[in-house]
């Protein structure tokens, strides 16, 4: 039986924190330096080309870190309650609403995307799916960068900032994760694993995986 957690759950979930999530997080790289070293990479990395997406962007906290590195980048949520704040904090970014696993955007039509901790609602089937659109819709060369919450377990956690709420919490083992890119069709993989950093975020390792969609399709 393939079991997939509900994606109206998952909105309802950012829908109900929307507020108290913005005051927690919207600042957060600020106190990773990882997380710095990764976006100045890929800001490098990316160079000029366009357009960019920061998906699952929540309130815009990884979006707006990119735009102070002069890249012109969008945001897409499913949350609209969580883009409400977005918007309302950074007016200067283009935030819409959308969901991963069915994205709206035409095939080879997005040169980046950028999407922290987007899968840690999903089910590897639902990762799978997501590999899949976001692969679709790179261009050629397009570069996908991504973190996880690394391990084999899944929460459950019924209180988030404050409020009740009935939601799971996914990890991954960084073998799935590979597997799952390369049979997307995504080449040169790597994936980079930290430590926690204490008093800051949840107590679990963490990885950030840069995949590169082929400029030259392979044959079968």
């Amino acid at each position: 039986m393939i079991v997939r957690q509900d994606l109206d759950k998952v909105e309802n979930l950012y829908d109900t924190v929307a507020k108290e999530y913005a005051e927690t997080f919207s600042g957060e790289h600020e106190k990773k330096p990882k997380d710095q070293e990764i976006l100045h990479r890929f800001s490098l990395e990316i160079g000029d080309r366009r357009p960019l997406w920061d998906f699952g962007c929540g309130p815009g906290q990884t979006t707006k870190y990119l735009k102070n590195l002069g890249i012109e980048i969008s945001g897409l949520d499913l949350s609209e309650k969580i883009l409400e704040q977005a918007k309302t904090i950074h007016p200067e970014i283009h935030f819409r609403k959308g969901n991963i696993l069915e994205l709206e955007f035409e095939n080879d039509s997005i040169a980046g995307v950028v999407a922290f901790y987007a899968i840690v609602h999903f089910t590897e089937e639902q990762v799978e799916i997501a590999s899949g659109e976001i692969f679709r819709v790179l261009q050629p060369g397009g570069i996908f960068l991504f973190t996880y919450q690394i391990g084999e377990e899944t929460i459950h956690v019924e209180e988030f900032l404050g409020k009740k709420i009935d939601i799971d919490f996914m990890f991954f083992t960084t073998d799935f994760i590979s597997s799952c890119l390369k049979k997307s069709g995504f080449e040169k993989i790597e994936i980079i694993e930290r430590e926690p950093y204490p008093g800051v975020e949840y107590g679990s390792r963490r990885a950030y995986v840069f995949a590169i969609k082929p400029v030259v399709r392979k044959s079968p």
